[in-house]
């Protein structure tokens, strides 16, 4: 599913130039076709490297490092024809950065989110709409602070803008259904699934402690025979 949605990300942001019919805007569109290549290649490898061995429990994560993934490409998203190939790279570390620190923020606070949905979309949208208020280059099209330019504010207004706009019509919806008793399982349901998902849990937990401890290192064989010839001349006898 990550890759399918990777592709179609090629798309998205190079064909958002509308039109390749002369140099100029197939240029813009190689331009976003790189950018969206680099920084979901970087974000990927910031949340699997954090994850495996700086982030408890210091695992390998494949689900965060597909999450990493598409966090990169929703941070390229905004300014990927208006950044430099090497600020996409920077823009793609700091969105597996905001990705891992969100998701992290939200489990604490015990909201749900299984599939850490706000984490990629949320956290690393805001980022990558203000991406280019930073990192945007004047000669493609971008007008960052790092390149003299004032587009910062602008991209924070349209960050809330966007923020207010979602918001708004999530309550208009939301807090009918909570009002009418529909926007949540029945308590009881709810109960009994968290029941059974924590017997699923500890039994994963038992057989992978299992399967560890039943795990010994290989012994030689032929240095346990009591046959007197060397040890690598019974090896390399043949049967």
């Amino acid at each position: 599913g990550t890759f399918f949605l990777w592709f179609g990300w090629y798309g998205f942001n190079p064909g958002s130039t509308a039109a390749m019919h002369d140099a100029e805007t197939a240029y813009t569109a190689a331009i976003a076709a790189v950018n969206t290549t680099l920084s979901p290649c970087i974000a990927g490898g910031v949340v699997f490297s954090l994850r495996a061995k700086v982030l408890p429990p210091k695992m390998k994560d494949v689900g965060a490092f597909c999450n990493g993934i598409l966090a990169g490409l929703v941070s390229i998203t905004a300014g990927c024809a208006s950044v430099k190939h090497w600020e996409a790279i920077i823009i793609g570390a700091i969105g597996g950065c905001v990705y891992c620190g969100v998701s992290m923020l939200i489990q604490r606070l015990k909201i749900d989110d299984v599939v850490d949905a706000f984490a990629v979309h949320g956290a690393c949208g805001f980022w990558g709409v203000m991406a280019p208020g930073f990192f945007g280059s004047v000669d493609i099209d971008g007008n960052g602070i790092l390149h003299g330019g004032d587009q910062l504010l602008t991209q924070l207004f349209a960050a809330a803008v966007i923020a207010a706009w979602v918001a708004g019509l999530s309550l208009l919806v939301l807090i009918p259904l909570r009002l009418a008793g529909v926007l949540r399982q029945a308590e009881g349901l709810q109960k009994a699934l968290e029941r059974e998902f924590a017997t699923m849990v500890k039994a994963f937990e038992r057989a992978l402690t299992s399967s560890r401890s039943s795990i010994r290192p290989p012994t030689d064989s032929a240095s346990s025979s009591k046959d007197p010839r060397p040890v690598e001349q019974l090896r390399y006898t043949s049967v």
